[in-house]
Parts: C-alpha cells; sequence; structure tokens
C-alpha cells in the first residue's frame, strides 16, 4: 500500500470513528455520509480500534467488578481482571482472548517516561501482538532475562517480543544478550561485572513496571523455556527434584512460592523472586488451566501485583484454594 493510500485509510477511519463514537450515527447513516457500503463502514471501524484511533473503556468499579474478581484481590491481595471466555474454548483461544484483554489494559497502564521490564515467553508474544500503538516520551523497554541457548542466541525470539512492545510505545529497547541459563554459576557472576551487562541490569533495577507470563514443566502447550531446548536430561530431573510448578523469568519456584535451595536458579539470568517483589507494579497474564500450579505458586511467592486470568483458570484457583 503506498504511503498516501495508507493516509487516506487512516483518515477515512478517523473520519468514520468520529461519525460513531462522538455523533452517535449508525453505520448505515455514516455508509450514506461517506458514500461507501455498511460492510466498508464495518471495517473502517474495525481499523481505527487496531491502530489505536479508537480505545474503548469500559469502567468496572468496586460494586460493579464481577465476584470471582473481588474474590481473588481479597484472597491474594491482586488486582484482578477476569477474561469472560465460553464453556468449551481451546486452549489457543484461550490464550488469544486472554492476550488481548491483558494488551488493551496495559494501553492505559504504561505511560511517558517508564522503564518496562519484559520476560520473553509464548504468552508474552502474543500479547505483544495485540498492543496499540500508544505514543510515550522516554520510554524504555528491557529484557529482564537472557534468551540464549546451545542451538540458538534467543535474539530473534526474545528480540521480536521486545521490538513489538518497543514499537507500540515509540520506547527504547534494551536487549540482554546473555544464556537463559549459565553452565556454571562462576561464568555468571563474572559476566555480572562486565560493563555492558551492567548497564542491562541497572536499567532492570530501575523498572517500574514488570510484564510476564508464567512458565510451567506441566504446561499442556508447553512453555517455550521447556520446548526450547534450553534444559537437558540432568536439568530436567533437578526441575523435579526440586518440586518446581512453574518460573518467572527463568526462575523458579515450589506450590508454596519458595525458590531457595533449587540449582537452577544460581544459574539463571532472570531476576531472584526477592528483586522481583521490590518492582512496584507486576502485570501478569496466565490463560491455561494446565498452569493452575505456576499460577498458584506465583501468588504465593508474593509476586503478582495485577493479573489477567482466563475465567474458568480463574474459578478453578479458586476452588482449590477456598476463599
Amino acid at each position: 500500500m503506498s504511503t498516501d493510500a495508507a493516509a487516506s485509510r487512516e483518515q477515512d477511519a478517523l473520519r468514520a470513528a468520529q461519525l460513531y463514537y462522538l455523533q452517535d450515527l449508525t453505520m448505515d447513516a455514516i455508509a450514506h455520509e461517506m458514500r461507501v457500503s455498511r460492510s466498508s463502514v464495518s471495517r473502517m471501524l474495525a481499523h481505527a480500534r487496531d491502530v489505536g484511533l479508537v480505545t474503548i473503556n469500559v469502567h468496572s468499579p468496586q460494586d460493579a467488578r464481577s465476584l470471582v474478581e473481588r474474590r481473588l484481590a481479597e484472597r491474594f491481595g491482586v488486582i484482578a481482571h477476569v477474561v469472560p471466555t465460553p464453556e468449551r474454548i481451546s486452549e489457543a483461544d484461550r490464550l488469544e482472548r486472554t492476550a488481548l484483554s491483558a494488551a488493551r489494559i496495559l494501553a492505559h497502564r504504561l505511560e511517558s517516561s517508564m522503564t518496562i521490564g519484559v520476560a520473553w515467553g509464548a504468552t508474552l508474544s502474543v500479547v505483544g501482538r495485540h498492543l496499540q500503538a500508544k505514543v510515550t516520551h522516554d520510554s524504555h523497554i528491557v529484557q529482564m532475562n537472557g534468551a540464549a541457548n546451545v542451538r540458538t542466541s534467543g535474539i530473534p525470539y526474545a528480540g521480536e517480543i521486545l521490538d513489538r512492545f518497543g514499537a507500540a510505545l515509540s520506547a527504547s529497547v534494551h536487549q540482554f544478550p546473555v544464556p537463559a541459563l549459565f553452565d556454571d554459576p562462576l561464568t555468571k557472576d563474572a559476566m555480572w561485572r562486565e560493563r555492558s551487562i551492567r548497564a542491562v541490569l541497572d536499567m532492570q533495577e530501575r523498572v517500574s513496571v514488570f510484564v510476564f507470563g508464567l512458565g510451567s514443566p506441566h504446561a499442556e502447550v508447553p512453555s517455550h523455556v521447556y520446548s526450547g531446548d534450553y534444559f537437558d536430561e540432568i536439568d530436567l530431573r533437578a526441575i523435579e527434584r526440586a518440586g518446581v510448578v512453574g518460573d518467572c523469568a527463568t526462575v523458579f519456584y515450589r506450590l508454596d512460592g519458595s525458590s531457595d535451595g533449587i540449582d537452577l536458579n544460581a544459574r539463571s539470568s532472570g531476576p531472584d523472586l526477592e528483586s522481583v517483589r521490590r518492582i512496584p507494579t507486576r502485570f501478569c497474564v496466565v490463560s491455561s488451566l494446565s498452569k493452575l500450579d505456576a499460577l498458584r505458586g506465583a501468588l504465593a511467592a508474593g509476586i503478582i501485583t495485577e493479573l489477567v486470568v482466563e475465567e474458568t483458570l480463574a474459578r478453578r484457583l479458586l476452588a482449590v484454594v477456598g476463599r
């Protein structure tokens, strides 16, 4: 599409949105005024939402929030956003709906002059795809854990996620070019003293919003860290012996939220859970029913302040833990 054609499309979408949302014209009336078909108006309005010309807010005051959201807030002390879904839905559709809702909520959370931490993974990949454009100033996106392993640098995968966040927010992107898991903790300690790596670590310490999904060794659709050659058989056995139920930025924890004594964490490039707890806003997105224990462990660890969760998973969580 030429530059002129793209600009014309934006102008038409803006005009249709102004007539529909600000002047309360029907789509038929807009079609008549703009001399196009009704289906063309529908496409214009959809385009206006997709590119951020229009944002739609559904306000949920305390007394109008869903019972499930209120119970999650009371039980775990988090801001909860429960994503409605039908009873029968595929795991892929659960993720798509949850990620779309998370992206739209983030559009209102992320502002200028913020340093935003992002943990790469399948969930954040979909969230990034749905982020709407929002111009910010002096904003930074920083990768919170390395993505390299013996087969890949991890840059294409993690970099694509970071670039989507950066492009949506007009923000600077800071990659973290280190392994997800080091072979030797001493190698990690030495690299952490390098000035180029220290610069990224210092930026991570300034993060005010951390956006992440949860990895799980038991997920129905394997988390990227478990399906992407990050572990050998010795690592997998160690995960099982340690009672690991999930990870946040490749830092592993048990069902009770504890992470001490898990040898892999000494080799992980991600921030330890105590460092995560110091970040003011910890925005977690989770949709898979098979990540129930990963979510329970993360809540027990206190690493979530704001949770976007698929409805069936939210109800299952409450049924398991009670009030």
